[in-house]
């Protein structure tokens, strides 16, 4: 709570600085400079440049992620950071933001990739430019990149929301997924450790999974889909929505419908935004971690990648600022930490 409370400032200052990025980029221009740093990657202390690429733009839950990643950025000691990014989350929407920080010699390009293949060929160029690659939230092929920067552990933040819906239906009926893009890759594996547990564990034989929509983390959209659910499955218990954007959109579309109180809503979102649905009955419970602390982590290991601390090999260690020791584990992943569960009785002590 205490580092919640520390960084709340700073973040609302990076929301304001990702809305400047969206005008730059209309006008066709990038956000800020980072060419200073040179593109070998070897900058000295000082002088090295950190740019953020978001999945895409004006989010609420990447806002607060790219918070934390410009407070990680001026505390691990950049000399600059920016945020640049598309306004959709397409697959192939990355790569023209990824060329231009290649261009500039930006000596860290920290992504959050929409889809893990589209984006490599770009990144493999920046990464012969000199270039450190930190995967955030959702990961390239990690062929393409040298740490990715994980919320929680894959498998945990899938037996969460299982373990919440089937609590919340009383452990039998339909349920369905409302996810983000379909290639998105956090979505994908958690999606795919949902449908194992439900299979696999004999205390869900009673759920059915009877429907997997995309909302493209888009809110009209991801609206529109939680109303065609319920129009082709009348008989629907329970959606998990493992997106803020997707579980925001559901809750404000049950929260004026029939199915408030009748059809169970969890997933994985933001205390701030789901804080009235939670208040009206909509919404009993759901997850998410503090997304800020994803972006302060990724900014410290940019900085030791850029410094030679490390390479990104599992056994590394590198120090994250207020956030203490971090290691890189097996295929170059860093875990951040557990999930938390929000519901009527703690929700008040959060903010973010």
């Amino acid at each position: 709570m205490e580092w919640i409370r520390t960084h709340r400032a700073r973040r609302r200052l990076s929301a304001i600085a990702a809305l400047a990025s969206v005008a730059l980029i209309a006008t066709g221009c990038a956000a800020g400079g980072g060419g200073d740093g040179g593109g070998d990657g070897s900058g000295q202390d000082g002088d090295q440049t950190i740019t953020f690429i978001p999945k895409q733009l004006n989010n609420p839950y990447t806002d607060v992620v790219l918070g934390g990643g410009e407070d990680g950025a001026e505390s691990a000691g950049f000399a600059s950071s920016q945020v640049v990014g598309p306004l959709d989350a397409s697959a192939s929407s990355q790569v023209s933001f990824i060329n231009a920080e290649t261009q500039a010699g930006t000596n860290v390009i920290v992504i959050a990739a929409n889809d893990p293949d589209a984006v490599c060929p770009a990144l493999e160029e920046a990464r012969s430019g000199g270039a450190k690659i930190v995967a955030f939230d959702s990961d390239t092929n990690p062929d393409c990149r040298d740490v990715f920067i994980s919320q929680v552990v894959a498998k945990d933040v899938a037996l969460i929301q299982v373990e919440l819906i089937a609590e919340q239906i009383g452990g039998s009926g339909e349920i369905a997924i409302l996810s983000a893009t379909a290639n998105a890759t956090n979505q994908n594996e958690w999606i795919k450790y949902i449908e194992e547990e439900l299979d696999s564990n004999p205390d869900y034989a009673d759920i059915e999974l009877v429907a997997k929509v995309y909302g493209d983390d888009d809110d009209t959209k991801s609206f529109q889909e939680a109303q065609g659910l319920m129009q082709a499955h009348p008989n629907l218990k329970g959606i998990i929505s493992p997106t803020t954007v997707g579980i925001a959109a559901t809750a404000r579309y049950l929260s004026t419908s029939e199915y408030k109180g009748k059809v169970a809503l969890t997933g994985l979102g933001l205390p701030n935004e789901m804080r009235p649905f939670v208040k009206d009955g909509t919404v009993t419970e759901f997850a998410l971690w503090d997304p800020a602390q994803l972006g302060y982590v990724a900014a410290f290991a940019g900085k030791a990648l850029a410094d030679g601390d490390i390479t990104g090999a599992a056994g590394d260690t590198f120090e994250a600022g207020d956030l203490g020791e971090r290691e890189v584990g097996e295929g170059g992943v860093v875990i951040v930490g557990p999930p938390t569960v929000f519901n009527a009785d703690n929700i008040d002590e959060y903010d973010f």
